[in-house]
């Protein structure tokens, strides 16, 4: 319960800068339609509910360290994978977009940690969304967190679709080169 409210904090003062930040982003060239999109955004929007509910009301609390350490180390690796997604939006600059996009001027970002991961915004969200979830588990809370990891996976491909279609034999030498979430892990 100690770290509830730093977790309450954490999270919505991530997603304000995220919204605020939105305003560097370059201009669109294309992207798919948005209709593409609706099924992996419907799942974000329903595994949210799912953990802010869980978050909330929840009374489960890991406990597999002496009292507090557990909550700090959880903290800490929500904090980092926050981080890590600031790290890589800071170095997509103005590529950045919440949609599948490409933009004006696109070209593949593959230094920084896109040389780590081709999604590293997906998967520092990940690893702050087990985290918190694990603050308190219980069954909303690990479901929203898979429901929304699982919305990542499926943005990503149809991302990667997209971009193969839009940048061609360059993207398809990146993917093969990159792991997508996991690093070291290739699979595709």
């Amino acid at each position: 319960m100690i770290y509830s409210l730093p977790f309450g904090v954490l999270w919505p003062a991530w997603a304000l800068s995220w919204v605020v930040a939105a305003r560097w982003a370059s201009p669109v060239a294309a992207r798919p339609r948005a209709q593409q999109e609706w099924g992996y955004w419907a799942l974000v929007a329903a595994g949210a509910v799912l953990m802010a509910a869980n978050f909330w009301t929840g009374t489960g609390r890991m406990e597999w360290l002496p009292f507090g350490t557990t909550e700090q180390i959880l903290f800490v690796l929500a904090v980092a994978g926050l981080g890590v997604t600031w790290w890589a939006r800071l170095h997509l600059g103005v590529l950045w977009s919440g949609r599948v996009t490409r933009k004006e001027h696109h070209r593949i970002i593959k230094t920084g940690p896109y040389a780590i991961v081709r999604h590293p915004i997906y998967a520092g969200i990940s690893l702050a969304l087990i985290a918190t979830a694990l603050l308190r588990p219980g069954w909303a809370g690990l479901v929203g967190a898979a429901l929304i990891i699982a919305s990542f996976v499926i943005k990503y491909r149809l991302e990667e679709r997209f971009l193969m279609q839009e940048l061609g034999p360059e993207y398809a030498h990146y993917r093969k080169e990159v792991a997508a979430l996991v690093p070291f892990f290739t699979g595709r």
